[in-house]
């Protein structure tokens, strides 16, 4: 039995263009309604929301946007204390392939994951608080730290460590010359030499292994050393040995910034005490303040005296010497100068 076959038109539709639809515009969208919000009821959402976290501020954290830190805030506003949680996040317990670990390294490993080894921040946490600690005494005796790191990323590390510090810290960021503590006369002049420091106090390396000339050099020139040592470093290569990833830039931040605001405290406690020191040898009654004045009316430069002016606001004249080594004197009477 034959099936009776279905009728196909062959009558071609109508072609639409290409990425056009077609639209049923028999469809009506009716638009929802719109609840208009007024002044008053921003207010009362506003105070709705500040009565609600006002009473459940106890309960939550006191972390907020001003004091939480974030990552960007390992260059510009490094902590003062090291913490376990902050090594942590900065990656500063990543080593080196276990292949090449260093055996003298080994008290610092914690194991090996994916073959890669592990640092144990049980003891980077007070090596890095010790290294703080001889930073802090070594500027409070006003001695001269260098902060070292030759990689691009670490420029600005130093720049800013040193920075930080003041007039007592330096920074290296290029090249550590052959010769600058060794043979300090060729490099800096034997006048600069015999007539100012050279020779630092401390020597803080970032990165160790690229800088073997200033680590022998410090050595040669009994000069204490602080570096940050991979699993692949003998620690011993530094006197004070930080075991921490040495190439992570977030770990460098944190450890230099560290042992810049421990130089800075020591610095300010050192201010602090010279004040009160000077405080407790001259009475407030006695302490003076020297200002220079100029007589107006004989408008000569020769006519310069020094005053001093005392607590109850008296002035005390002093006699005192020329270029030329003539002495001057205060004549109580005119206030005028005369020539002995």
């Amino acid at each position: 039995m034959l099936r009776a076959a279905r009728r196909v038109s062959l009558r071609p539709r109508p072609s639409l263009p290409r990425g056009s639809r077609q639209v049923n515009t028999d469809l009506t969208l009716d638009e929802p309604d719109v609840q208009e919000i007024t002044w008053n009821d921003l207010q009362e959402l506003r105070n709705d929301r500040r009565v609600l976290v006002n009473s459940m501020m106890q309960y939550g954290s006191d972390q907020q946007k001003d004091n939480t830190w974030t990552i960007r805030d390992g260059l510009h506003r490094p902590p003062s204390e090291p913490t376990l949680s902050a090594l942590l996040a900065c990656g500063a317990h990543f080593g080196h392939a276990t292949q090449i670990m260093n055996p003298n390294f080994m008290p610092y490993a914690y194991g090996t994951r994916a073959g890669v080894t592990l640092i144990d921040m049980e003891h980077t946490l007070p090596l890095l608080r010790r290294a703080a600690k001889v930073t802090r005494a070594i500027a409070y005796e006003g001695g001269q730290i260098v902060f070292v790191g030759t990689r691009p990323d670490l420029r600005p590390i130093v720049e800013k460590a040193a920075a930080r510090v003041g007039p007592l810290g330096y920074h290296v960021g290029e090249r550590w010359l052959p010769g600058t503590l060794t043979n300090k006369f060729q490099m800096f002049g034997e006048t600069t030499v015999e007539t100012q420091k050279v020779v630092p106090d401390l020597v803080i390396i970032l990165n160790p292994l690229a800088n073997l000339n200033a680590v022998r050099e410090c050595a040669v020139e009994h000069v204490p050393t602080i570096g940050i040592i991979d699993s692949n470093v003998d620690p011993r290569l530094v006197m004070y040995a930080i075991p921490a990833n040495d190439e992570s830039t977030r770990t460098a931040e944190l450890i230099c910034g560290i042992l810049s605001m421990a130089a800075r405290a020591g610095i300010d406690e050192r201010g602090k005490v010279f004040h009160e020191f000077v405080d407790g040898l001259v009475p407030p009654s006695e302490r003076v303040d020297p200002e220079i004045k100029i007589h107006d009316e004989d408008a000569d430069l020769d006519q310069l005296r020094r005053v001093q002016v005392d607590a109850q606001g008296n002035e005390i004249s002093e006699d005192y010497e020329d270029d030329d080594g003539e002495a001057y004197y205060e004549e109580e009477s005119d206030n005028k100068h005369s020539v002995q």
